[in-house]
């Protein structure tokens, strides 16, 4: 249209330039369209929301907002009072339960294949065929032992506030607080020195900051952050990153304590830096593992503090049935783990555990002090499971006492390189997938009765030792399942070249919630499409009148110029209605940081991470059940942008065709073709508009002419 501008007299600009221009009618009837889905997304979510904020919690700015906790009424009295946390939830990021018997038939139990449900599904990033694989191991805690949230870590945040108070002076105001375990995710990082909370995404750009509870305006993340000339790669000591649901008490609490500070009532902290508060809160939480008093109450109730999970064993039994070797490593020690693993694999707790569960693993490896494992050479001892104590071995082989009466009867490790065998046959004799259940693995003693020697359990050491025992050669030949996404996955990953499995509980709710908001992502496409099509209508108008030679007191001028303006309302127009829906998509998530594995449009520096350092990432460990050990993974194919629209199908939605049969059931053929000509992109037209030719004559044939209810249905039955 500019090209034709140039060459057309000035008479016959203003219709080039109004040729296209809606009337105030059509640009009603398409505003109205477009908003449709977004509309009846958004009523859903007024009835079923997710995550409430509680509005009392943000009732008052700059009052003392630490969550949990508010000042009194009176000037005069720094008295503090209780009152509701800031999000009630019965079900938030990493609360949901492994998957129970009956959800999906295991792999083992059916011949003929069956789709795997989205929830319970293990998503591939790299390709890995796990025939190459000799050995897998398993982290425990938030790995195979999947805690709540809601119990656990509102313990751990009461024992650290005791801890602040009687071991580092804190004030008593402090046993106030309360905790809600919703209201931080995984992925965020604290800026130790400003006593910031931020969500960044995978360009190092934040999106999202809170100090203390107080939302950083634009301007300043942009000052402190965003800046052209920083590059901050949010590492080293003045951050720290919350990479696993450990650290949910601690993010929440330092929050908590930055208000504090800041409020009137925090007199007593004011001389402490943000750093020093983060760093005495640190010690604090360390205290709490070290001292026993969270590992206490976890054993007098586990079914309080951890998911049952019934699929664990049949995982754990398929797996060693393979031919592969079956190992734990992890940072608890020998006490602690005795007594998660006899209620996660044996129901048992108080007096009736035993060290039974070591027959579903070669080699256990407790205390082994990661991400330092994957690097430094570690003192290796082997435990005494009867008593507990530790024997000094010379790189792994056993050192004799000198004084016999220190001997315990339990014999010495053997620490031989274990053999490997094949995969049992399914028609070989007791080693059927079926009797899995009656199986401990190892050979046979003659009588029909598998037997094994109990496995070999070692602290400390590091991941040359672990090779040597299990008798793998290199990296590869090792898949290891674990939480955390630094000291479980990239450290393995980039130090030995471990293979990785990723486990996000979180993915349960993500999953959940995504699926319901799929018409909600298309709108934001066709959303996003519309705005950049009125920026292009709105700048050719700019650059028309700007290069028309036009007197500016002409009326020709004046009439383009009103288009402009109307053109330019209906850019905000759209914008403002873009940036609603987006915004209302990441609160459903989660009313303060969104999506945990986006913002906005980009992933999140977590979800960077998983995609660059995960091999395979599931919700729960159990969901392997639902596949073969010896299964052949494949990761998807990378899609660049300029490769999105050829195929559509791999960015997750079939934007094109979706937008057509939207527009259509929304405003019927003739809302499609105004869209269509303002200027509205359906990707690869060509299919996308036979396809809805086709569709037109279906629905016409079959139901006529009947608009509304009858045409939808039809559409949604046929699709289905």
């Amino acid at each position: 249209r500019v090209k034709m501008a140039c060459l057309l007299p000035k008479a016959s600009l203003t219709s080039v330039l109004t040729r296209r221009a809606p009337s105030s009618r059509q640009r009603s009837q398409k505003s109205q369209n477009c908003s449709m889905l977004s509309q009846r997304w958004l009523k859903d979510l007024s009835q079923k929301p997710c995550l409430p904020i509680s509005i009392c919690s943000y009732a008052s700015a700059r009052t003392l907002r630490y969550k949990g906790v508010a000042a009194s009424n009176s000037s005069s009295n720094d008295t503090l009072n209780i009152i509701a946390a800031p999000i009630s939830s019965h079900q938030g990021y990493g609360s949901a339960p492994p998957p129970q018997p009956g959800d999906h038939p295991l792999w083992v139990d059916e011949l003929l294949p069956s789709f795997v449900p989205t929830p319970r599904q293990v998503f591939c990033n790299r390709a890995l065929n796990m025939k190459h694989i000799k050995a897998i191991g398993f982290d425990m805690d938030y790995t195979l032992a999947q805690y709540r949230p809601e119990t656990f870590e509102a313990l751990a945040h009461q024992q650290t506030v005791e801890k602040l108070v009687t071991r580092f002076g804190y004030p008593e105001e402090l046993r106030s607080f309360t905790f809600s375990w919703d209201y931080m995710m995984k992925g965020l990082v604290i800026d130790k020195n400003r006593g910031n909370m931020l969500k960044v995404d995978r360009h190092k750009y934040v999106k999202i900051g809170y100090h203390g509870f107080q939302a950083l305006t634009s301007e300043e993340r942009k000052t402190m952050y965003n800046s052209s000339f920083q590059s901050l790669n949010f590492e080293g000591n003045d951050y720290a990153l919350v990479d696993t649901l450990f650290s949910l008490a601690e993010a929440y609490l330092f929050m908590q304590l930055v208000e504090f500070k800041d409020s009137p009532v925090g007199k007593a902290l004011h001389e402490k830096s943000y750093h020093q508060l983060y760093k005495d809160l640190r010690s604090a939480v360390d205290m709490c593992h070290r001292d026993g008093s969270l590992k206490k109450s976890v054993a007098a109730d586990p079914a309080k503090f951890i998911h049952h999970d019934p699929l664990l064993r049949k995982v754990l039994r398929t797996l060693r049935a393979s031919g592969r070797r079956i190992f734990l490593a992890t940072n608890s020690i020998w006490d602690y783990t005795n007594v998660v693993m006899n209620y996660l694999l044996l129901g048992e707790r108080g007096s009736g555990r035993s060290v039974k569960w070591l027959d579903y693993f070669d080699v256990v490896m407790v205390g082994c002090g990661k991400p330092a494992f994957f690097n430094d050479r570690g003192q290796l001892f082997s435990v005494d499971v009867g008593t507990g104590l530790l024997r000094n071995t010379d790189e792994g082989m056993p050192i004799t006492p000198i004084d016999e009466a220190d001997v315990s009867e339990a014999p010495l490790p053997d620490l031989r390189p274990l053999s490997f065998s094949p995969a049992p046959s399914p028609n070989s004799s007791g080693s059927s997938l079926s009797s899995l259940d009656s199986m401990d693995g190892g050979a046979s003693n003659g009588n029909g009765k598998p037997q094994r020697m109990k496995p070999s359990v070692f602290q400390g050491g590091c991941y040359k030792d672990l090779h040597r025992i299990l008798g793998v050669t290199s990296g590869e030949q090792v898949l290891y399942a674990g939480d955390h996404i630094y000291g479980d996955i990239v450290k393995a990953k980039q130090a030995i070249g471990w293979r990785t499995l990723l486990v996000v509980p979180e993915l349960d709710v993500e999953l959940a919630l995504q699926e319901q908001a799929k018409s909600v992502w298309a709108e934001l496409r066709l959303l996003r499409t519309q705005r950049d099509s009125v920026d292009d209508q709105m700048q050719r108008f700019e650059w028309a009148l700007a290069h028309s030679g036009w007197d500016p007191n002409s009326e020709a001028y004046a009439k383009n110029l009103a288009m402009l303006k109307e053109t330019a309302a209906r850019h905000d127009a759209l914008r403002s209605k873009h940036s609603e829906v987006l915004s209302s998509l990441h609160r459903r998530h989660h009313p303060i940081w969104g999506q945990i594995l986006k913002t906005g449009y980009q992933n999140s520096r977590f979800a960077h991470q998983i995609e660059r350092y995960a091999c395979l990432y599931t919700s729960h460990v159990s969901n392997l059940a639902y596949y073969s050990p010896n299964k052949r993974w494949q990761g998807r194919c990378d899609i660049m942008a300029h490769e999105d629209v050829d195929f559509p199908e791999e960015v997750g939605m079939w934007s094109p065709i979706q937008t057509a049969i939207d527009c259509w059931v929304c405003g019927g053929e003739s809302s499609m073709k105004r869209m269509k000509q303002g200027g509205a992109s359906f990707g690869s037209s060509s299919y996308t508009w036979t396809f809805y030719h086709v569709l037109h004559m279906h629905t016409s044939s079959v139901i006529g002419a009947q608009p509304g209810r009858e045409r939808r249905l039809w559409i949604k039955n046929t699709l289905s």
